[in-house]
């Protein structure tokens, strides 16, 4: 009886510590990605191209051309598979593909995750990253910008989590930006998160937080734009302003992000 007791007691203690890591929140939305093939319709839309006329290089001189090409992005043996490759097309030298939840995810506040594995070598820009669904206070980067996880394949295993705003960009060089080392984010999958409040914005690998961003006092929405609708965006960049900072290795390609799974919590 004594045996049986302590088992409940250690099993009791264990729910209890694992429901703290998320208090008070509801899974409201989530990808497991357990059908093979395109990934699903009613959750992601892909963008393609290269945003020309309007910002080619997708406004950072980047070096894809996004496809829907099961090449490009596929689902296999549970996973999301995101694909860059040395594949001309549409005038460019690489291909790659972006997934957004533009109108069929789109969250104000709440807890983000993504588990992935991300690719390697020089010229790869992996991101997991949010925008503005009705930008609200006009075009980037007045409503703003999440970047939940940012690498640069020439800096290997450095995550970067960021916000960008009017007052606060990389073009201004005033961006909100935390950084983690995770030696192995290129071999091991991780748990990139988000908590996302009315009053801070919480940067967390495998939860533990690395970056906490406050709302002022006195802010308004040039400093902190973060009061209504995001969508989430899983891409593989080459190339451009920063992740081809150090160039393109040409002897690397192809080049993967996998994702296990996309859970937001509210």
């Amino acid at each position: 009886m004594r045996q049986a007791h302590l088992f409940y007691s250690i099993l009791i203690i264990s729910v209890l510590f694992g429901c703290k890591i998320k208090p008070n929140k509801t899974l409201v939305w989530a990808d497991e990605f357990e059908h093979a093939g395109a990934p699903d319709s009613t959750k992601w839309t892909n963008e393609l191209g290269d945003d020309c006329p309007d910002l080619c290089g997708w406004g950072n001189n980047e070096a894809q051309f996004y496809t829907k090409n099961p090449e490009n992005v596929r689902v296999e043996n549970g996973r999301l598979i995101i694909e860059a490759r040395k594949d001309s097309m549409g005038g460019r030298a690489y291909t790659s593909a972006r997934l957004i939840t533009k109108m069929k995810g789109d969250w104000r506040y709440g807890r983000i995750e993504v588990k992935a594995k991300l690719p390697r070598g020089k010229g790869t820009w992996p991101a997991i990253w949010m925008l503005s669904t009705d930008w609200k206070y006009g075009g980037w980067p007045e409503s703003g910008e999440i970047d939940i996880m940012e690498h640069v394949g020439y800096d290997p295993g450095v995550i970067h989590g960021t916000i960008h705003t009017d007052s606060y960009n990389h073009i201004k060089q005033t961006q909100k930006e935390g950084k983690v080392t995770i030696a192995d984010a290129q071999d091991e999958y991780h748990v990139y998160a988000i908590n996302w409040t009315i009053e801070k914005m919480e940067f967390f690998v495998d939860d533990k937080i690395y970056h906490v961003v406050n709302k002022g006092a006195n802010d308004t929405f040039r400093e902190w734009p973060f009061d209504h609708r995001f969508h989430l965006i899983l891409n593989i960049a080459v190339g451009g302003n920063w992740g081809g900072k150090e160039g393109i290795d040409d002897l690397i390609w192809p080049q993967q992000m996998e994702v296990d799974w996309v859970r937001v919590y509210q």
